[in-house]
């Protein structure tokens, strides 16, 4: 078979390309516009620029806690619209749209009491007491904005078990609409709170924060209004709040494969809030700069993570149909697909590698070093693409206690202790430390794509002879 057995025909391409345009629009969109809102807060300076960093760090987490809390049901969820489970796919939603209410409330009560807390670990360190600044101040942006920030935090939740119900059975133009509305809801407040545009107060900080609660809501607008009134086409919708149950063996199901998830996410977002405190040692020059490289990177990110949600969906529902040989098939031309798109926009990075920080308006040392950092986040793309793909491999076939290892475990028990030792112990610049940290992620998607390989991922989860009564 050669080389023949990673390319795929002209109906595997088309389908690719049918559930992915939607997918890339959406998050292309979004990281675009992050992009600008970045840009709009980092003209207001390098310090309110820094504080909505540490505070967007903080809710980085939470994000990756819902992320987690829903992908444990989106294993099951995957698999019953692989055989049109409308039921299966309800118990689904609910134990989505529950867990993931209460983790959101108990969230916020953590931000709400001890966000200023968690801000100084960012901001009380030798490099910026011996630059003479005023920490408390910066941390008070900090707790400004994320009060305001919180507001936000219960829509976007309710979006996510929405939007990905909606994916799950093939639909990710709905989600993309929704974001698409929530972006442009996003920019235009920005563009008018943040400076006082068109008689409107210009609250810096503050506006940047209310303009993107107000965009949350806008998006669960839209994808709740659209799902309730198509309920003949999403019959999972249909009674889903009638009532609270959920059958005990989906429920011990979801937590054994679920639970690792979102301690997966949540501890791995833990290790990547810490390597970030890590550089934050350096002074805010590197807040500022690690700042401007990863909202460039997540633009660029935008085919890896697209390619990581139609992985799951592909391959989970391929697995709920029971044709193993398929999905195993199918995800090495996805992979495929993944390293060549992945080859190339490394080279695309490195081109633009020095223009992006030249649009900030900041120091010219933090714009060198973000440069700098772009760089060699380009040159790592193909090594991050990878390790994502063979994530999201392992994850569909429901193997979440190896993803817990692959991923999170990987990353507290490695990957960050080496930026830690780097930051505290070594003399070497911020970017060098950036681009080892960046790098140390080849073993990690040699691992994965060596597991990938074994083929051992590839089973199905969901019971499909005897599915409980709807309630």
């Amino acid at each position: 078979m050669g080389l023949k057995k990673y390319v795929g025909d002209r109906k595997f391409y088309r389908m690719l390309w049918v559930l992915l345009l939607p997918l890339v629009i959406q998050q292309g969109v979004t990281n675009f516009v992050s992009l600008l809102d970045n840009l709009m807060v980092g003209r207001l300076g390098t310090a309110p620029m820094s504080s909505v960093a540490i505070a967007n760090q903080m809710v980085f987490v939470f994000n990756l806690m819902i992320f987690g809390a829903v992908s444990g049901g989106s294993i099951f969820g995957a698999q019953y619209a692989g055989v049109d489970d409308h039921d299966g796919a309800r118990f689904v939603f609910r134990f989505k749209f529950w867990s993931c209410s209460l983790l959101s409330l108990a969230v916020i009560a953590v931000f709400l009491a001890f966000g200023d807390r968690l801000a100084m670990i960012f901001l009380d360190n030798a490099e910026n007491r011996a630059l003479g600044l005023d920490i408390s101040l910066l941390a008070a942006d900090v707790r400004r904005y994320l009060s305001i920030i919180c507001i936000g935090l219960v829509p976007f939740m309710a979006v996510q078990v929405y939007s990905s119900t909606l994916r799950e059975f093939g639909n990710t133009f709905v989600p993309m609409l929704a974001s698409v509305s929530a972006i442009l809801v996003n920019l235009g407040f920005n563009w008018l709170l943040i400076f006082g545009n068109l008689g409107f107060p210009r609250l810096g900080i503050v506006g940047a924060a209310i303009a993107t609660v107000l965009s949350r809501y806008v998006e669960l607008a839209v994808v709740v209004l659209y799902t309730h009134r198509h309920a003949a086409r999403f019959r999972f919708i249909r009674g889903a709040y009638s009532s609270f149950y959920v059958p005990g063996a989906l429920v011990r199901g979801i937590l054994l494969r679920g639970l690792p998830l979102m301690l997966n996410e949540t501890l791995w977002s833990f290790a990547i809030t810490f390597i970030n405190g890590c550089y934050a040692s350096r002074g805010l020059s590197a807040v500022a700069a690690t700042n401007i490289t990863a909202t460039a990177w997540n633009l660029f990110c935008v085919l890896m993570f697209a390619m990581g949600s139609a992985i799951s969906i592909i391959v989970g529902r391929a697995l709920g149909s029971g044709d193993r040989d398929r999905a195993i098939d199918l995800d090495r031309k996805l992979l495929a697909v993944t390293l060549v798109i992945h080859l190339v926009l490394s080279g695309v990075v490195a081109l633009f590698a020095r223009l992006i920080p030249e649009m900030y308006n900041t120091e010219p040392a933090v714009k060198d070093m973000a440069a700098k950092m772009l760089l060699y986040a380009g040159l790592s793309l193909p090594i991050h693409a990878m390790a994502h793909a063979s994530y999201f491999t392992i994850r569909s076939g429901g193997r979440t206690g190896i993803t817990f290892l692959f991923d999170c475990v990987y990353s507290m028990v490695f990957t960050a202790p080496l930026a830690y030792l780097l930051c505290r112990f070594t003399t070497l610049d911020i970017v060098a430390v950036y681009a080892v940290i960046q790098f140390s992620d080849a073993l990690k998607a040699g691992v994965g794509l060596s597991l990938v390989a074994s083929g051992t991922w590839a089973r199905t989860v969901i019971e499909r002879k005897q599915r409980p009564a709807v309630e």
